[in-house]
């Protein structure tokens, strides 16, 4: 079942504020996933651990499906979450380097 919008905006600009309020929450919600995401790096023990493919495939399919479920069409949802997990990846990849070095010195 679609989210509905409690009542529908009467104007372009209202439809942007709107919009803008959103990505306000977006990210504040994305840095708390930063936040978790630099954690992880500290337990994963090589590059590999921190692809994680197998990972990365079970996210997208749950992803997918809780999409549906809330109304956002899966084929969004899909390419914006490989977006951010990639991105979130390189992040990991280079905190995984920092620790590395740091536990070496």
């Amino acid at each position: 079942m679609a989210a509905v919008m409690a009542d529908e905006p009467k104007s372009l600009a209202e439809v942007r504020a709107r919009i803008d309020a959103l990505d306000t929450e977006l990210i504040r919600l994305l840095a708390a996933r930063q936040s978790l995401v630099r954690s992880a790096a500290a337990f994963k023990t090589d590059e590999q651990a921190v692809r994680a493919p197998g990972r990365v495939e079970q996210v997208i399919a749950s992803v997918r499906e809780r999409a549906a479920a809330a109304g956002l069409a899966p084929e969004v949802a899909e390419p914006v979450w490989r977006a951010m997990i990639g991105a979130f990846i390189d992040l990991e990849m280079s905190e995984h380097a920092r620790l590395g070095s740091d536990q070496r010195r």
